[in-house]
């Protein structure tokens, strides 16, 4: 009976303080969601909707000054888009080798050096393509514009450059959660599947990552929320200006755009650096709101 109640007392505290947890997260959800809705709202109402959202000139010290952010947002969508893009086959295939394909001896060699590399500060990362891709970039960009007297060059700092960044800051996330969830697949699938005449990559593709696509849309997930959250690599590699996102453009991400003028800003300036805070949070929202629903969908098929 002593044991019994001990064990009853272990219950209910653990179920109270898993509770008071629970609380907590969600305060705090909704308490950042109602801060940056009252901070974020009133530039829409000093500068306009449309202003805002659609306008493509940035001045906010001039004598008039303008505080459009459409190429801003539009830098955003592309950048992640195309990292996302590229950085997930290749953190899933990455992942398919690490647990499939590899021998033991590689695997532990690999998969160390790629959990490492979730640990690198994001500003080493933005110090390393500063210091190395730009120049690159740079050398590229002078050989396709050599004869262009319109290009305004960036000295390497442009949309390519950040989305290369991007694409490597997210690959340790995809690949090591895509791994996890591949390891936990059943063995008796991949025996049924090879089987019945499956090839070994047959049932990679049509047996192993179907059967863990929930775990695999859990890594793109986080995945994505990096890439749309990091700021400081992108900030050193991206160049800052606000230009459409085209390749040797130098772009400012939304998150940028934070960290460049946050600083200084004062009055309608400031109201609006909420503005697009707010427009970066509903951003982040919809997207996880979307793959959170492709995930258990996923789940549910699986």
């Amino acid at each position: 009976m002593n044991n019994k109640a001990k064990n009853n007392v272990v219950e209910l505290v653990t179920e109270y303080l898993f509770t008071i947890c629970a609380v907590i997260a969600i305060f705090a959800v909704c308490s950042i969601t109602v801060y940056m809705i009252l901070k974020g709202t009133p530039a829409f109402h000093s500068v306009g909707v449309l202003d805002l959202l659609f306008g493509t000139t940035w001045k906010p010290t001039a004598a008039e000054p303008e505080f459009g952010i459409f190429f801003i947002i539009l830098t955003s969508i592309f950048g992640t888009t195309i990292s996302v893009l590229v950085g997930v086959p290749i953190g899933l295939l990455t992942a398919v080798f690490l647990t499939e394909v590899a021998n033991k001896k590689i695997a532990n060699v690999v998969q160390p050096m790629v959990e490492l590399l979730a640990a690198i500060p994001s500003v080493i990362y933005g110090l390393l393509g500063l210091m190395l891709l730009n120049p690159l970039m740079y050398q590229l960009e002078k050989k396709i514009y050599a004869d262009s007297t319109t290009h305004q060059f960036t000295g390497g700092s442009n949309m390519i450059s950040a989305v290369i960044v991007l694409i490597i800051m997210i690959l340790p996330t995809v690949v090591n959660i895509s791994a996890s969830s591949i390891k936990a697949v059943s063995k008796d699938l991949r025996a049924a599947s090879l089987a019945l005449g499956a090839s070994k990559i047959q049932t990679i593709f049509h047996v192993t990552i179907p059967a863990a696509k929930s775990g695999i849309m859990t890594g793109v997930v986080l995945g994505i929320g990096r890439a749309l959250g990091e700021a400081m690599a992108i900030n050193m590699v991206a160049g800052g200006s606000v230009n459409l996102p085209l390749p040797f453009n130098s772009v400012r991400f939304l998150t940028t755009q934070l960290v460049s003028e946050m600083g200084y800003a004062q009055g309608v300036h400031r109201e609006v650096l909420f503005a697009v805070g707010l427009v970066l949070y509903i951003f982040i929202m919809l997207v996880n709101l979307v793959l959170q629903k492709m995930r258990k969908e996923a789940s549910i098929d699986g």
